[in-house]
């Protein structure tokens, strides 16, 4: 049985509908068919072989000696050195309107290499074995809803519930494996071309970069974020999943282990910021068209995330059949956090709406609509208890970040119609952003120690403090930022790194048990703030940093352990990317400071 791999181990493939994670061993060990958020048919990842998994190397095995993606684009190639000769993996799931491909091409670099491909497949996150039979140049799996075909030339054969090929490739061979899925009351699908299949979604990626405008430093490091953030929306709707896998654990061995295969309204506007800093406009109009349908209705029910379809009944199970990454258990699928009331959300939809409708996206009556009732019910609850953006599931408390976020969405309705010529009562508003800004001030600023706190009344930090500058809630050089940031950097830092918030303090928050790694996001958020008060040496310091964090195809995951040296939680993170690209816009200047309609300081951006 091959060893565990790391999660930095793994590299992504997607078809911005699904996505598969491949492991430097040639094995994809994580994927879901025909959705991000459908059952898995490889699910080793969590588990072991026996789960199902799809193996492609040389029969020496062994780790690749090196890979790499091609260019701009998530066309992955693999190789190894051996005393036979050098062999290159070509993986690649094209952009695809229908049918589920994924393309698998050996080629032979140097020598003769002997190489063996198996193939498990296992529906139903691993519990189910398909029906397997062979046909003419192929082999189909079916079981209930799920059916699966391998096309190749090289002969395949059968052995303990798993499909072989033992083959040679020589120097300037390319042989072809390429698995489709269809609904099995569905007819077969026609077999892709391998080698079209591969020029088409270098073709793809090559037109959507073309769309960049970004002229920062770190250009490689955003490039690679971008193309992962985009291949974390799903295609058909516009909505943008937070992580591609579910229960990778924030503690090694631990209980934190969460379904990421949703859309978050927060990482999703926070996407947009990203994406429109940098050129990618038909993204954030594609995504604002899901948030109207996902949301329509009663503004107070809105919800902090929805499936990819904007379904909203999202129930939270366990998969005791797993026994989870590195036997962290239990393995979830659905997210119970679906059902929290986290005031932020309110706040950050209408700042990702503000933004689109600055980004020049044309007006529309229903978006302006829906702004208008979500800060009807604003006015009417921002001053109730929260789960924060954090989704704890201890008590409810006045979370500061939710109250600066209220502010914010009253905020961006006064600028609207200040600036945008949009009907609103904005005597009414301007009124309530003073009040909820009074308020935040002297209930959630403690002038003993010079810091916000994470809730009224609290002894604890939270890193989304660190946003209160970045919103435009205060100036970057205001005496209570700075002693806010100060206190962040003094007590949440870990190695340098930025924990969310002291799970201990206040007898314990989140009302869960063990500990998580420290939270890449909030660590970009920290070099954010550390340029933004004006310490560019020590920021880029601790971007430079960050970077390092990354694995070598420049993939991120949620968090990472700093005793361990290792990335932990779900892979790969779009908030941890999007904090790496909006980071880099503002250490670089490529997007300067702005000002608010109230005198403060808001990036670019945001």
């Amino acid at each position: 049985m091959p060893v565990a791999l790391r999660i930095e181990d793994y590299g992504l493939l997607g078809d911005l509908q699904t996505a598969a994670l491949v492991g430097r061993d040639g094995s994809i060990d994580w994927l879901c068919l025909p959705r991000f958020d459908s059952s898995a048919c490889f699910a080793a990842l969590l588990d072991d072989e026996r789960a199902g998994f799809w193996r492609l190397a040389p029969v020496t095995g062994g780790l690749c000696s090196r890979r790499r993606y091609r260019g701009d684009s998530l066309i992955l190639e693999s190789e190894w050195d051996s005393a036979d000769g050098c062999v290159r993996v070509i993986d690649v799931m094209p952009p695809r309107s229908e049918e589920v491909d994924v393309v698998r091409v050996v080629e032979g670099v140097s020598g003769r290499v002997p190489m063996r491909m198996a193939l498990r497949l296992r529906f139903d996150y691993g519990r189910i074995v398909p029906w397997v039979r062979r046909g003419d140049g192929h082999i189909s799996a079916v079981a209930g809803p799920d059916a699966a075909w391998l096309h190749t030339p090289v002969e395949l054969y059968g052995r303990d519930l798993t499909t072989y090929a033992d083959f040679t490739v020589a120097a300037g061979q390319r042989i072809p494996f390429v698995l489709a899925y269809r609904p099995s009351h569905e007819p077969p699908p026609r077999p892709a071309d391998a080698e079209k299949s591969i020029a088409d979604t270098e073709w793809f990626w090559s037109q959507w970069m073309s769309a960049l405008r970004y002229e920062g430093g770190w250009g490689e490091a955003v490039r690679r974020s971008l193309v992962t953030v985009k291949a974390l929306t799903y295609a058909p709707t516009g909505g943008i999943i937070a992580a591609a896998t579910t229960s990778l654990p924030e503690q090694l061995g631990g209980v934190r282990n969460w379904d990421y295969r949703f859309c978050w309204l927060r990482d999703a506007t926070f996407v947009l910021q990203a994406l429109l800093g940098t050129g990618f406009v038909s993204e954030a109009r594609a995504w604002r068209e899901w948030l109207l349908r996902a949301v329509a209705g009663d503004p107070a029910k809105l919800q902090i995330m929805y499936g990819l379809d904007g379904t909203r009944r999202l129930p939270e199970m366990t998969l005791d059949w797993l026994s989870g990454y590195e036997g962290a258990s239990p393995v979830r699928v659905g997210n119970a956090a679906s059902g929290q009331f986290q005031l932020d959300v309110w706040g950050e939809v209408l700042d990702g709406l503000h933004l689109a409708r600055r980004a020049g996206i044309e007006a529309s009556k229903a978006a302006w609509d829906l702004q208008r009732a979500l800060l009807d019910f604003l006015e009417g609850h921002w001053d109730a208890p929260d789960n924060s953006l954090w989704e704890v599931r201890g008590p409810r408390r006045h979370f500061v970040h939710s109250k600066v976020m209220a502010w914010a969405g009253v905020d961006r309705a006064v600028r609207a119609v200040e600036r945008s010529g949009l009907d609103g009562p904005v005597r009414e508003w301007k009124a309530l952003r003073a009040r909820i800004h009074a308020e935040v001030c002297a209930k959630g600023y403690d002038p003993r120690r010079g810091t916000f706190t994470q809730f009224y009344g609290s002894e604890g930090l939270d890193a989304a403090l660190l946003l209160i500058p970045s919103v435009g809630f205060l100036p970057w050089h205001d005496e209570r930022v700075v002693g806010t940031v100060e206190a962040v950097r003094a007590r949440l830092c870990r190695d340098g790194l930025v924990l969310r918030y002291e799970p201990e303090a206040d007898g314990g928050v989140d009302g869960l048990p063990g500990h998580e790694g420290t939270f890449v996001a909030c660590s970009f958020w920290l070099a954010d703030a550390l340029h933004g008060i004006g310490r560019r040496d020590e920021a880029a310091e601790l971007f430079e940093r960050l970077l390092d964090l990354r694995n070598d195809l420049g993939l991120l995951s949620e968090e990472y352990d700093t005793q361990a040296r290792r990335q932990v939680g779900n892979t790969p993170q779009a908030y941890s990317h999007v904090g790496l690209i909006n980071a880099a816009r503002h250490l670089s200047g490529a997007h300067p400071a702005v000002q608010t309609a109230g005198g403060h300081t808001e990036r670019s951006g945001r």
